[in-house]
């Protein structure tokens, strides 16, 4: 039974990551049609805002029944603006790069969020920085730079403000990731993504409005069935997935199985959006996912912190 288990949230996670991975095709295509990151945005959350209220709506009713307290406004409104972070900057920033940048460049970028929260976690939330996470943060790096110094040629500085734009997004989903950390204890993860995401929705919706100085959401039958597409198949759906996965195995596999992710956007450019491959994007590319790989499997041993091994240096070893 615990193997079955096991398995069915193997499934679950390699499906959501599979899911996540198409985002940027959907984006790409629709792009085709009409290169509208704002209106694109702000169709895909109000697609997907339904869901994620009556999935909130449901955790509030399990906890009244459970007898539970609910949450109050000062915690509910800081959930709403942790969500603010990484679901309407972070996402805005991914929608504007997308135009400038192919969307196995994003991917790999994107991909790099985690050793953001490595940084980030050891600078101003205490976290350990081992030197096999830094070995990991080099590699990825490395690779990324490669795939980076590929496109420049071709996209120039259309190259540069993507990019830069798309490690805005990393930058701003690390930063989500830490503080929700206490939200989902004290919340539970089920009702703070609820909350999260549709606050972060109606900003999506509202920065729309506001900066089109109206309502009208027009756009062509395929640009909407895109954006469609990437509000359910891309963004509601893998995230009850992987929720789904992270039940039944630990975060660090459910990080391991991700690195599928990358794969399968850079299979479906070249083949649905037509994006050349390179030799220096398979090599960056294979370095970016084994750096975040090697980072997700040594972050689940113990290891000696990077700060305690500069403070108190192996005295055997002098």
């Amino acid at each position: 039974m615990e193997k079955r288990r096991v398995l069915t949230g193997y499934l679950y996670a390699g499906a959501g990551a599979a899911l996540f991975s198409t985002k940027a095709i959907f984006i790409k295509l629709a792009y085709m049609e009409q290169s509208n990151a704002a209106l694109m945005l702000a169709l895909r959350m109000a697609i997907a805002l339904p869901f994620f209220v009556g999935v909130g709506l449901y955790a509030v009713y399990q906890l009244r029944q459970s007898g539970k307290p609910l949450p109050g406004w000062s915690l509910t409104v800081r959930a709403l603006l942790t969500g603010f972070i990484g679901y309407y900057i972070s996402s805005l920033l991914d929608f504007e790069g997308l135009v400038y940048i192919t969307a196995q460049l994003e991917r790999l970028v994107l991909f790099t969020y985690p050793i953001f929260v490595m940084f980030l976690g050891w600078m101003f939330f205490g976290a350990r920085l081992t030197w096999s996470s830094v070995l990991a943060a080099a590699i990825t790096y490395g690779g990324l730079v490669v795939v980076f110094l590929s496109d420049l040629p071709t996209g120039g500085s259309a190259t540069v403000i993507g990019t830069a734009l798309v490690l805005g997004c990393a930058v701003t989903f690390a930063i989500y990731q830490l503080l929700a950390k206490k939200f989902i204890t004290i919340m539970g993860s089920t009702l703070f993504t609820s909350i999260a995401l549709s606050g972060s929705a109606f900003a999506c919706i509202a920065h729309y409005i506001i900066t089109s100085h109206g309502f009208d959401f027009s756009s062509s039958p395929r640009f909407f069935w895109l954006a469609a597409g990437t509000g359910f198949f891309a963004t509601v759906l893998p995230s009850f997935l992987v929720n789904a996965g992270l039940s039944r195995i630990s975060p660090q596999s459910t990080s391991m199985i991700a690195t599928i992710s990358p794969l399968i956007t850079i299979s479906l450019a070249v083949w649905v959006l037509g994006e050349p491959f390179t030799l220096a994007d398979a090599i960056g590319s294979t370095m970016v996912i084994a750096g975040v790989g090697i980072y997700a499997l040594t972050d689940r041993t113990p290891a000696v912190p990077l700060r305690q091994a500069i403070e108190k240096p192996n005295l055997a070893a002098e």
